[in-house]
């Protein structure tokens, strides 16, 4: 079906975007040419299907379908990737959405209610260390005061990538107002369609999660005249903090993962003055979030106590738990048999349920469960069967004739 072709098509489009020749994986920061151009690109297929869009003052963009009455229904994800990332993480679901436009017409749908299709910006959080920061300014969660003197790795300020972007804070960001109900769709991030040999579903609430920044301060030295009993030592306090943190989590079934570390001086031959390491945990409950983080806490400074060091932790991004409408999310789900599963994964969707949105998200299969990684990957099969759920999903909530 047409539909079908589009989404190939749209896909192929978007493969070389960003792409690292020798991972394979994406590198489409926010507000970099990658994404840029990605933005760019959204623009044109909109424009394509006789849509014109809304770009905001820091690029999230929103192009409507429809000219029905009462609130609309707004769908779409985000461009952005993590470093060196997989192709689906966000852009899966622009595409889908675009191609559930096409399926819609292609069934002859006149919406009763006007249909979105949106783009946030820097959802990956992968630069300026802020998940969800587009969708987040837009509902008021964090404000632009807040966020104008966010710095990425090399010290650019956000305010200055979004003016070298060719974007302007000033004019305003994007209004909700339009907004009844947001669906977005995603590759899922882990394995539970495969193990229920589903290709999609719908979710059923995101884990409470944050990012947290310890500084471990200790006493640079020489490598080889300093003893090994004079040292005073960061790196074995955050590597003692590694190892306890994958305890924690283990024991109370849950995840803690350091992932990101910087060293200074960072030389060969000395001993560190300063490691900066960033842990991002998950929790099934806002309780269970903060008690893993408070232990972790608590074992990495018994340590730096024996380690002649200190520690300061600061947290940078922390969301709450998301529970999805579940009449909502019962009612879609009987369109097609689809389950109701739960996520660990952070995603805009859970950003506009907090603000009190009617929220649901849509997944497809993702057949080894890899994700934030070139090796993410899911079947073209599956990801046009999300296309047509997706498509019966803004049918069912526009009040189409035809699943009304």
């Amino acid at each position: 079906m047409p539909a079908s072709r589009d989404f190939e098509e749209m896909w192929r489009d978007l493969a070389p975007v960003g792409r690292s020749a020798s991972s394979g994986g994406y590198y489409r920061q926010p507000w970099a040419s990658a994404e840029t151009e990605l933005r760019a690109w959204f623009v044109e297929q909109c424009a394509a299907r006789g849509l014109t869009v809304e770009t905001d003052g820091i690029g999230n963009q929103v192009a409507w379908w429809g000219d029905g009455e009462g609130p609309g229904v707004l769908t779409g994800s985000h461009l952005d990737s993590v470093l060196d990332g997989g192709a689906y993480d966000g852009p899966l679901g622009v595409v889908s959405a675009l191609a559930a436009l096409d399926a819609l017409r292609d069934r002859g749908v006149t919406p009763a209610r006007p249909i979105g299709i949106g783009v946030f910006v820097e959802e990956e959080g992968s630069r300026f260390g802020r998940a969800c920061l587009g969708s987040r300014l837009v509902t008021g969660a964090t404000t632009w005061d807040q966020a104008k003197e966010l710095t990425d790795r090399d010290g650019v300020f956000l305010a200055d990538a979004i003016a070298g972007a060719g974007l302007d804070p000033s004019a305003g960001l994007l209004s909700l107002d339009r907004v009844g109900t947001f669906v977005e769709l995603h590759v899922e991030q882990g394995r539970d369609l495969v193990d229920r040999d589903v290709a999609v579903g719908l979710a059923s609430e995101i884990w409470p999660h944050g990012r947290w920044r310890f500084d471990f301060a200790g006493q640079a030295n020489h490598a080889g005249t300093t003893r090994m009993e004079d040292r005073h030592d960061p790196m074995l306090t955050y590597a003692m903090t590694a190892l306890a943190a994958n305890k924690q989590a283990r024991l109370a079934g849950q995840r803690a993962t350091f992932g990101r570390l910087a060293v200074e001086p960072n030389g060969t031959n000395a001993v560190p003055s300063l490691v900066t390491a960033w842990l991002d945990a998950r929790a099934s409950s806002d309780d269970a979030l903060a008690s893993l983080v408070a232990e972790v806490q608590r074992q990495a400074d018994d340590r730096a106590g024996r380690d002649g060091t200190s520690l300061v932790v600061t947290p940078e991004s922390v969301s709450g738990s998301v529970v999805f409408d579940a009449d909502l999310a019962a009612r879609l789900a009987a369109l097609g048999g689809w389950p109701v599963i739960p996520t660990q994964a952070g995603h805009d969707a859970g950003i506009l349920s907090a603000a009190g949105i009617s929220t649901a998200m849509v997944f497809v299969r993702n057949p080894t469960g890899i994700s934030h990684s070139p090796d993410e990957h899911a079947g073209t099969a599956d990801c046009l069967a999300g296309v047509e759920a997706l498509a019966d999903v803004l049918a069912e909530l526009a009040g189409s004739a035809d699943l009304a």
